[in-house]
């Protein structure tokens, strides 16, 4: 995923996001809904102001937005969200050679190795997807897609020897998660696990876990493309989430108003290599080692940032049809996939996204 400020098809509109940490802004007063993730419900009110804070995190700006009593208290919820963000990209990070998860290609070759409760939620996250999609989404992949990194850095296309060999130290099958055991066993050396395409999901729904904890009813946070919010802003509905810019005609609004939920975007508008006239997606599809050349958006919502983020991109990996079908088999998912071709742009809902347009029509 990439930065939050121009991804397609995914922004938290009227949110305003600060370049610098910690100015305020006063809002109306209100009273904060409860509501659920599917539909933003009225909000009632009581005092809060509106504080934002940016700080770079897991490579990229992590962006807060809260609605706290005074300022004491949204430093200190800030503080201890990004707190959160920095323990897990200390856990989750493939570029830090000190990582839990970089550690594992040299101390769990061939050998049981207990991770932490983070680590093992994400890996065990990350395979059950891998095993749903028949490892059109797969974490192992680090290899091929460090290959596809150095292309988009030197603007040419990753040799086709380099990506076989890579590829043959990677896949699903050769990584072992135990969940119950809280063990991780790879079974040969020069893997590489990259968890990016679910771990900032992950992170975003964890800070937004401590902001809750700490009494903070209405917050967003934004790790680059992922979103996690909780109540609705004072003197609104909900979250306004841009979910796509292809026009009404669609019947889908292009801005949903949503509480309680995580939404997650993946798609090239930002990380791609343009090559002998194709443009190659940041998105690896296991299956061709190459970047996805089909010009496809996915946007998912889903209770917490780990099934939306991974959603996401296997979806992307899958196609429209495959892709949609696994959005229709989660039952707490949905799911917009905009697919552009030279005849035009367009608009794929899953059947609860449909519900939510409807819902959204008769409140307003």
């Amino acid at each position: 995923m990439s930065s939050v400020a121009a991804f397609v098809g995914l922004t938290a509109l009227a949110i305003g996001l600060a370049t610098a940490a910690h100015d305020a802004l006063l809002r109306p007063h209100s009273r904060l809904a409860t509501g659920n993730w599917k539909l933003a419900t009225d909000a009632d009110s009581t005092a809060l102001h509106r504080y934002e804070a940016v700080e770079p995190h897991m490579g990229t700006l992590v962006k807060i937005t809260l609605h706290a009593p005074d300022e004491n208290a949204a430093r200190a919820a800030f503080a201890a969200a990004f707190s959160r963000i920095r323990e897990l990209d200390d856990i989750l990070s493939d570029y830090k050679p000190s990582s839990e998860l970089s550690r594992l290609t040299t101390t769990a070759v061939d050998t049981d190795v207990p991770v932490s409760r983070d680590l093992i939620r994400v890996l065990a996250a990350a395979q059950s997807l891998a095993v749903a999609t028949g490892g059109a989404f797969d974490i192992t992949q680090g290899p091929v897609i460090g290959l596809w990194r150095e292309a988009r850095a030197s603007r040419r296309l990753p040799d086709s020897e380099a990506l076989r060999a890579a590829s043959a130290r990677s896949g699903h099958g050769k990584l072992h998660v135990d969940a119950a055991a809280g063990t991780v066993r790879l079974d040969g050396n020069g893997m590489r696990l990259d968890v990016g395409a679910i771990g900032k999901g992950y992170a975003a729904s964890e800070a937004l876990a401590v902001l809750t904890a700490r009494g903070i009813g209405s917050a967003l946070v934004a790790v680059s493309g992922d979103l996690a919010f909780s109540g609705a802003p004072p003197g609104s509905r909900g979250w306004r989430i841009d979910m796509h810019s292809a026009g009404s005609a669609s019947g889908i609004p292009s801005v949903f108003e949503l509480t309680n939920a995580a939404v997650s975007t993946s798609g090239a508008s930002e990380q791609h290599l343009d090559a002998g006239g194709r443009r190659y997606s940041h998105v690896i599809d296991p299956a061709t080692r190459s970047g996805l050349t089909d010009d496809i958006t996915v946007t998912v919502v889903a209770p917490h940032g780990l099934d939306a983020d991974g959603l996401d991109t296997a979806v992307s990996v899958l196609g429209v049809e495959k892709g949609l079908a696994l959005i229709e088999s989660r039952p707490d998912a949905a799911g917009l996939i905009v697919h552009r071709t030279p005849d035009g742009t367009r608009l794929v809902p899953s059947t609860r996204i449909k519900a939510l347009a409807a819902a959204q029509r008769r409140l307003n």
